[in-house]
């Protein structure tokens, strides 16, 4: 611990605006707030009963500080987006904390590609890509992406249409059932494909008379023509829409516009905050959110952090934004959020009507929440960040809200496959899920398996989150390798070996050299084995699947510009791939159908 004069340094404070950020003598941060006159506020803290309304919350934390530090800023705006990510990235002890972080699923059209796909997208990214949400239901997107592959035959497959033209690849199952129309196999054109999409895109705007009248009277010809088994599937297919767009849409507020709902409900402990999210003038569901306090914080403060937090992290921001209180920062904090959503952003506290209606029914639903299913929002959040606290602090990291666990598959040691499992906050990302065929390693060589893997993971251009912690599904030996690739890669990244114990359940923790236990029943022990377990399963799945479709022999498949003949060729003249993985550009290029630039695509896919 550095020696640290606070007199002398609180001479030295600028009068500027910026960010402090308050230690105890174990080098803890114990609170990170912001300052427009850093000089003036920061003496705050230091002059009894001055500034903070004999505050025991604060007064504690005055007497834990050993030292400060501030970094300066070029505005009060920039201040506010760096106190808000530094809060997001500690987790301060004094500072009021959202405690269950939660993200909102979308649905995304790919109007990049030529023949766009809809999919199920749990970020809005800054792509070329269309997104339709936030939706607070994911079961119901996951319906509505059903629903859309029934009345529009939209692709969800990722293939290279052009290339599936060209080999004259037949269509698949989701064709046969018609919910495809076949692109890939140039049974639709690239005109009628888009009139689809487009209508694709009408139905999730909300535009759902059309669809169902025009099913009504398909139905309708079919029963006239005695059809009634296919008259059935469309009355049902009617049925499904309306249900579905109830579930996404249950209230309509009038005025067709995007806005967010906020109220509190709130007792000496905790605090519950529900959003309402109308977006088109729809109602279209809830979150509720726990936020730890102390006696001594009030609503306004709490109003306030909860803002700051949510917004920092929502990849939308609506044009109205309705609070139960004025927001303490509302112009710094609405400044922010209008250079974020590209337009204008308004705070409203309603005082009659039917915006004080919304505003009453969020109240209600945060006081029902807080009498009813605080405990249960308090162990949810237990067993996700908790647990993931539990873990960082189990082997002395600062967070491991990002976890990435890498597991080998073979059989007999030959045919290798990856998996890459991701929990962001205890939960399993799906989307971030990878599956990598191994090019370069022949037998069982599960180092140098996971050497190949965890290279090309941290290489490519398109994984650029990286984690808080990596997961190894192994010991000592699988540890040492990824220090050894992360060291040559220049990363800084804590790495943990899963250990289980002769039973094959999780025992502990491989950590800098020793291996730590956890707790028996900890929520971070049964979080790892979720983990470890899942990790497993998602290897043998993708090695299963290709078995199943004969495709474990097909690695040249990944090559660009190798199809089936050229595939065939090098098959036919060099027998298996370890010996066309050995062989030189020259040789390569002597097979039937090879040239010499298909013949380095093969020397530098395997090197």
């Amino acid at each position: 611990m550095i020696e640290f004069d606070i007199e002398t340094e609180l001479k030295r404070l600028p009068h500027s605006p910026g960010i402090y950020i308050m230690h105890n003598d174990k080098e803890a941060i114990l609170y990170v707030g912001k300052a427009i006159d850093l000089h003036n506020r920061v003496r705050q803290y230091f002059r009894k009963g001055h500034g903070h309304n004999g505050s025991q919350k604060i007064t504690k934390m005055v007497s834990q500080i050993a030292y400060f530090e501030y970094i300066i800023t070029a505005s009060e705006l920039e201040a506010l987006i760096l106190e808000c990510n530094l809060i997001k990235e500690y987790r301060p002890k004094y500072n009021t904390m959202m405690t269950d972080d939660k993200g909102y699923p979308y649905i995304r059209v790919t109007t990049e590609e030529d023949f766009p796909r809809v999919l199920y997208s749990h970020h809005m990214k800054h792509n070329a890509s269309e997104y339709f949400g936030p939706f607070t239901d994911g079961k119901a997107v996951h319906d509505t992406l059903i629903m859309i592959r029934k009345l529009f035959k939209i692709r969800n497959c990722n293939k290279d249409i052009e290339k599936c033209i060209r080999t004259g690849e037949r269509p698949c199952l989701y064709y046969q059932i018609g919910q495809c129309s076949a692109p890939c196999a140039n049974r639709i054109s690239k005109k009628d494909y888009q009139e689809s999409i487009d209508k694709a895109k009408s139905f999730l705007n909300g535009n759902t008379k059309e669809i169902v009248a025009d099913l009504k009277v398909k139905m309708q010809e079919q029963s006239a023509n005695l059809d009634f088994e296919n008259a059935a599937v469309t009355r049902d297919l009617i049925q499904s829409v309306e249900s579905i767009m109830q579930k996404q849409r249950i209230n309509d507020t009038g005025k067709k516009d995007d806005r967010d709902v906020i109220a509190i409900a709130r007792n000496d402990k905790d605090s519950v905050i529900s959003i309402f999210f109308v977006r088109n003038g729809s109602l279209l569901g809830r979150e509720n959110h726990h936020m730890a306090i102390t006696p001594d914080d009030n609503n306004s403060e709490i109003l306030n952090a909860f803002v700051k937090q949510y917004y920092t992290e929502t990849p939308y921001v609506p044009k109205e934004i309705f609070t139960t209180l004025p927001v303490l920062e509302e112009e710094i904090i609405k400044e922010f959020l209008e250079k974020k959503r590209g337009g204008r952003v308004s705070f409203v506290v309603p005082q009659k009507g039917e915006k004080k209606g919304l505003i009453k029914l969020a109240e209600d639903n945060a006081n029902l929440v807080l009498q009813q299913d605080i405990e249960r929002i308090k162990i949810k959040e237990k067993r996700t960040t908790g647990a993931c606290q539990e873990v960082a602090d189990l082997i002395g990291i600062p967070r491991a809200s990002r976890m990435e666990a890498f597991d080998i598959s073979h059989i007999s040691g030959y045919h290798s496959v990856a998996s890459m499992v991701v929990f962001e906050n205890g939960i399993p990302q799906r989307n971030s899920y990878r599956k990598f065929r191994l090019r370069t390693v022949a037998g069982p060589d599960d180092y140098a398996s996971m050497k190949e893997v965890l290279t090309r993971r941290f290489t490519d251009e398109k994984l650029t989150i990286y984690p808080d912690v990596l997961m190894m599904d192994g010991g000592k030996g699988q540890v040492n390798i990824a220090e050894m690739i992360l060291d040559s890669l220049g990363l800084d990244i804590p790495v943990c070996g899963m250990v289980k114990d002769d039973h094959h359940r999780t025992r502990g923790l491989y950590y800098k050299n020793k291996e730590v236990s956890f707790s028996p029943g900890s929520e971070a022990m049964h979080m790892i084995t979720a983990l470890q377990d899942e990790t497993h399963r998602f290897a043998i799945t993708y090695h299963r699947l290709l078995r199943s479709k004969d495709q474990v022999h097909s690695i040249l498949d990944d090559i660009e510009g190798i199809g089936p003949k050229r595939r065939k060729a090098l098959l036919l003249a060099f027998q298996d791939v370890d010996t066309i993985r050995n062989i030189s550009i020259e040789d390569l290029a002597k097979a039937d159908g090879m040239n010499k630039k298909s013949a380095e695509a093969v020397y530098n896919f395997f090197h």
